[in-house]
């Protein structure tokens, strides 16, 4: 089995990428409104997507860096929330929205 000393850049760079594609997944499922149509299927391709930048992304680094990094898909969804679903960023989720960033780069940052 392959153990990463470190994280390489292009890793952290896939898992943001497979974040993106998870998140824009779900928006078209959203979308869709659970009939199967086209939003429906683009959101499965896109979330295969997603898995399949995530599988490639862990050969690039730890687990333990990596993975967290998907936490990014949350700040995304809110994006799109706002912007294609009308939806309302409160206090609380604008907080959390910054205790994940603050997390994402704390735990992106690991040069171990």
């Amino acid at each position: 089995m392959n153990k990463p000393e470190k994280t390489a850049p292009i890793g952290i760079l896939l898992m943001i990428f497979a974040a993106i594609s998870t998140a824009t997944g779900q928006l078209l499922w959203k979308l869709s409104d659970a009939i199967l149509d086209v939003h429906m299927l683009g959101g499965f391709v896109l979330y295969g997507m997603g898995a399949v930048l995530m599988t490639a992304a862990f050969r690039f680094g730890k687990l333990s860096v990596l993975h967290p990094l998907l936490s990014l898909g949350y700040v995304i969804a809110i994006f799109y929330g706002t912007l294609f679903l009308d939806e309302a960023i409160t206090f609380n989720i604008s907080m959390g929205t910054l205790l994940i960033l603050i997390g994402v780069i704390v735990i992106g940052g690991d040069s171990d």
